[in-house]
Formats: C-alpha cells, sequence, structure tokens
C-alpha cells in the first residue's frame, strides 16, 4: 500500500508570516488571532512562516504553498521602492518626528520584508496562488509589483492640509476609530458589502484604520476599490487574477475586515467584512483542487504526468535558467580540460554530458522516450539534478578544486538561485520518473 499522502484529503495550506514582539526580554514571534480563527474557520490551514532570519532561503521547503496572506507589521524598507513622488523624500526633522510618533511601526525589520517581498515575487512571477494583503501586506504586495507608498501619510498626501484630511491612526480610541472609504461599482468589494451600500449610506462605509502609510503609486496591474475621502487607496485587485471559483484571488486592503467589531463583542460591523476571507479561502480550495487535478491524469489504467501539466517558466525564471546552463556550459569545459580547455575529450563523456545539458533546456516540457534512454544509458535518475555534475567532479582533487574555485566566484545571490534551481529540478524529475515507473494500477472487474 502506497504510504504517499492524498492530496484531495489535505486541507489547503495558507502561508502567513509572522510579526517580531519583545516579551520578557525575548523576540516572540506572532500572528493575530481573527485571521488564523477565519482562516481555519472556512477550511484551511495557516502555516506560520517564522521572522527568523535565513528564512528566505528556505521558501522551498513550506511547498505546496496553497494561498499567501501577509497581515500587519512595520514600515518596509523605502529603500526597496520609490519613496520620492512629486514632493521628494521626508526630510530628517520630519522623519524624526515620524519615529517619535509611531515609533513601534516606523522600525523597520529587514528580515521580514526579505521574506515577505521575496515570497510575493515568487507567487506573482508563477501565477500562483491565491494572495490576500491586509495592511502592511496590502502595502507588500503593491510595492512587490512595481508601486510605491507615502512615508508619512499625514506629512506627504497633498489632501492633509484641507478639509478632506483623514486621520488614518488614532492611538486614542485604537479598535473604535472609523473613517469613511467610498466603494467603487463593479469591485468585489461592492458585491461583498451591497446590503450595507445605498439608502442614507450611499456608497460609502465606514472602515478601522491602523496605519500612517499608504499607497502613492498603484502598480499598474491592479485597480482601486475604495478610496477614503483624501484620496488615499484603501483597497485593490488584480481583475485578471480574480475568479474564486477558478482559484485566482490577488488582492489588499488596507483597512483590517477582521477587526472591524462592535464594541465588546464578536459580531461584525457589517455582513461584508468577513467576506474577503471567505472568498480568499474558497480561492485557495479550487486552486489546490486545480493542482490536484493536474498532477496527475489516468492513462490507460495508469497516472501519468503529461506535458501540458507541467508549470510555465515565467521570463524571469526562463532567463535564470539559461544563465544556469551557460553555467553548466562552463562547468562541463573546465571538467574536459582539467583547467586546459584544448584538451580533447572522449566523445562517449561529450555525448553524456550533452543529454544532460540537454534535459536542463527542456525543463519545462516532459522527456521525450529517446531523452529518457540517454538519461538512464548514462545513469541519471537525476533526483537530483546536480548530483550528475557532482559525481563526475569527484574523479579528481584537482577538478573539484577548479568547480570549487569557479562556485567561489559566484555571489551568494547566483549560488541561491543554483541550489534553488536544482531542487526545482530534482522535484521534477522525481515525479516525472515516480508517474513512468510505476506500475499500472489493477482494472476493477465490473
Amino acid at each position: 500500500m502506497s504510504t504517499s499522502p492524498d492530496l484531495s484529503r489535505i486541507l489547503p495550506r495558507v502561508l502567513i508570516v509572522s510579526r517580531r514582539t519583545v516579551r520578557k526580554n525575548k523576540f516572540v514571534d506572532f500572528v493575530g488571532e481573527y485571521h488564523l480563527d477565519l482562516v481555519v474557520g472556512y477550511g484551511a490551514v495557516p502555516v506560520i512562516v517564522p521572522r527568523v532570519a535565513g528564512v528566505h532561503t528556505m521558501l522551498d521547503s513550506f511547498e505546496p504553498i496553497h494561498g499567501v496572506l501577509l497581515c500587519e507589521g512595520e514600515d518596509i524598507d523605502p529603500s526597496l521602492y520609490d519613496a520620492g513622488g512629486h514632493d521628494g523624500n521626508l526630510t530628517a526633522e520630519q522623519l524624526e518626528a515620524v519615529r517619535l510618533l509611531h515609533p513601534s511601526d516606523a522600525a523597520v525589520d529587514h528580515e521580514k520584508d526579505s521574506i515577505e517581498l521575496l515570497l510575493a515575487r515568487r507567487c506573482l512571477e508563477r501565477g500562483i496562488p491565491p494572495f490576500l494583503g491586509i495592511c502592511r501586506g496590502s502595502q507588500v504586495l503593491n510595492v512587490a509589483c512595481g508601486g510605491s507608498l507615502y512615508q508619512d501619510v499625514d506629512q506627504e498626501l497633498p489632501s492633509h492640509a484641507s478639509d478632506a484630511a483623514v486621520c488614518h491612526m488614532d492611538y486614542a480610541d485604537y479598535d473604535g476609530h472609523r473613517h469613511p472609504v467610498r466603494v467603487l461599482p463593479g469591485t468585489p468589494l461592492r458585491e461583498w458589502f451591497a446590503e450595507s451600500l445605498g439608502g442614507e449610506q450611499g456608497d460609502e462605509i465606514m472602515v478601522n484604520s491602523y496605519h500612517h502609510q499608504g499607497v502613492r503609486r498603484l502598480a499598474e496591474r491592479f485597480v482601486p476599490m475604495a478610496f477614503a475621502p483624501d484620496g488615499l487607496v484603501e483597497g485593490f485587485y488584480d481583475p485578471d487574477a480574480y475568479s474564486p471559483g477558478e482559484g485566482k484571488f490577488i488582492m489588499g486592503l488596507q483597512f483590517h475586515p477582521e477587526r472591524m467589531r462592535k464594541a465588546g463583542s464578536d459580531e461584525f460591523d457589517y455582513p461584508g467584512c468577513p467576506k474577503a476571507y471567505r472568498e480568499f479561502v474558497h480561492a485557495v480550495v479550487a486552486y489546490q483542487a486545480k493542482l490536484a487535478a493536474a498532477a496527475t491524469v489516468p492513462v490507460r489504467g495508469r497516472w501519468a504526468v503529461t506535458a501540458a501539466t507541467m508549470p510555465k517558466l515565467s521570463h524571469d525564471i526562463e532567463k535564470q535558467r539559461k544563465v544556469l546552463v551557460r553555467s553548466f556550459s562552463l562547468a562541463k569545459n573546465m571538467y574536459f580540460g582539467g583547467g586546459d580547455t584544448q584538451k580533447p575529450a572522449a566523445e562517449t563523456e561529450r555525448r553524456d554530458l550533452d543529454a544532460g545539458a540537454e534535459f536542463l533546456e527542456t525543463a519545462a516540457a516532459a522527456l521525450s522516450s529517446q531523452q529518457e534512454k540517454r538519461l538512464k544509458q548514462m545513469g541519471a535518475t537525476v533526483r537530483n539534478a546536480s548530483g550528475y555534475l557532482n559525481s563526475r567532479l569527484k574523479v579528481s582533487e584537482d577538478r573539484e578544486a577548479a568547480a570549487r574555485a569557479l562556485m567561489a566566484k559566484m555571489s551568494a545571490a547566483q549560488l541561491s538561485s543554483l541550489a534553488a534551481f536544482y531542487r526545482a529540478m530534482g522535484a521534477i524529475c522525481a515525479d516525472m520518473l515516480d508517474a513512468k515507473l510505476q506500475p499500472a494500477s489493477p482494472t476493477l472487474r465490473e
């Protein structure tokens, strides 16, 4: 009996990056309970990604990822986006005033920035999976897609000095403070709050507010869903990536619908408040189902991975792949020459390495029978795409030393990308070989 888990019975996984605080003189990582309650309540499993050094290099270990929820935290490092805009950066005096007024938020957390932006960009580049950003999470989403932020709304938003100014942070009435937002027609937010709009309410709802930064320039892929009276974007989404029933959901909300509750009660201010989480998890469940359906298809009593279900490489990943193939070519020359590139190599050795290079160059498609035969002939069961190169480099100490010298010239980012690429290739190889070598399932008799 197979010990492999039945993916159709595993609840979908939603990654949430923790926030760090200090308790009893020690750092503690946490995630707000309302986020966790809603994710669990609608049928998904929250997987907390700890905000600790080095986690950004281990994101592959959190696979499978069926959804990403990014929420509160400190200010995003302004060097990661265009903080200038039309009015220029804040002066030193203004920055100091912001730090004094918002001490817990103005302290930049570089590690959290690194983890969340890398996670966001990985998901968005691949077109997967459903993504919901709340408060800081919406700002991370906008920055990851090329947008920019106000470093401080009070200092930089043009309408701050006018009658349209809005208080976006009220420490004296932290949970009770509300301000109006205008919900735009034809958006998911309008649909969720439809029963609370109209009449005396018009097209406005009252939302909470716990932020001093906000969207300055909205990334091109996004469409606004709501505005505060001062013109600040309070919600946005990607209309080309919104269809929860098909596993598509990319959205950012500056306010906290999960915390919009009546005083002394868990009752929501509006029936629409939890619907962002409901539809997000709906998309997560649908996305997991798509992955499970695409992973295997029945072929004459067997289950096999097809070329049509293989992941498509994005432009950036494809560019990285070509760079890595070039690195393989350099290593190949180094191996044959042992430091002397003029030394000829045996024809059989050339064919073996050519087959491996050909495999890497066609990693986005299924192996042909001829390629499979050639790979098997050279012993490449290839659960790790780097195993073949490593085994050959160990033939002699001189060649191994030459390889180390070559890799020593690579940057940490290049080495990290190289390792991540090989892990991805190994996973693809393993899946394909398992599918090809799995014995046929017995046919059920009527």
